[in-house]
């Protein structure tokens, strides 16, 4: 229990259901499918690290303005399932830049900061690649990102590649995760 709990916001919460809450702006409509909150697991591999398995949370909300805002949390899980520790972390806004366009910026407590141009391909499908990729004096290098979303028979799915540490851009992270149902109100 926190024991210094935040009073209510003056204003409505961010909303992952389209049934409740502000209207949904129509430049995000290309991004609809992708709002709520979706969980699962991943693998990660790349040149510099060994291979791992991750357990994933995303969520995507919106208050009613042209943005998706975005939270990503990972935690490292064993072969068996079991937690590890705390992995990965992201936060941002996927806003609309006109008809299927999109920019994403991203914010790691690493020290990076990701500013992507995308395109949604299809209804359900979604390509990202950097076009600023700024980091702090102690983050490590990383020169390029790409990735690519997709909905495929009612989950989220994404590959991710990376260039860093003087590697070439190549597969790094992959996840399925399912959309998790909110419960309905008592």
């Amino acid at each position: 229990m926190n024991p210094n709990p935040v009073p209510a916001l003056p204003i409505p919460a961010d909303t992952t259901d389209v049934r409740s809450g502000p209207d949904v702006h129509p430049g995000i409509l290309p991004l609809l499918p992708l709002l709520g909150e979706w969980t699962g697991v991943g693998q990660g591999d790349y040149p510099t690290i060994e291979e791992f398995h991750y357990g994933q949370w995303i969520r995507f909300s919106h208050d009613g303005r042209p943005f998706l805002a975005y939270e990503s949390r990972t935690w490292l899980i064993g072969l068996d399932g079991e937690i590890i520790r705390p992995a990965a972390r992201e936060v941002g806004w996927w806003r609309s830049s006109g008809g299927d366009d999109f920019e994403a910026l991203l914010a790691h407590p690493t020290g990076i900061v990701e500013v992507y141009v995308g395109r949604s391909m299809t209804t359900t499908s979604w390509e990202l690649a950097t076009d600023v990729v700024a980091r702090t004096a102690t983050a490590k290098e990383v020169a390029a990102n790409k990735r690519l979303y997709g909905i495929v028979d009612g989950a989220l799915m994404y590959a991710v590649d990376m260039a860093a540490q003087g590697q070439e851009l190549q597969p790094h992270l992959s996840a399925r995760l399912e959309r998790v149902v909110p419960l309905p109100p008592l």
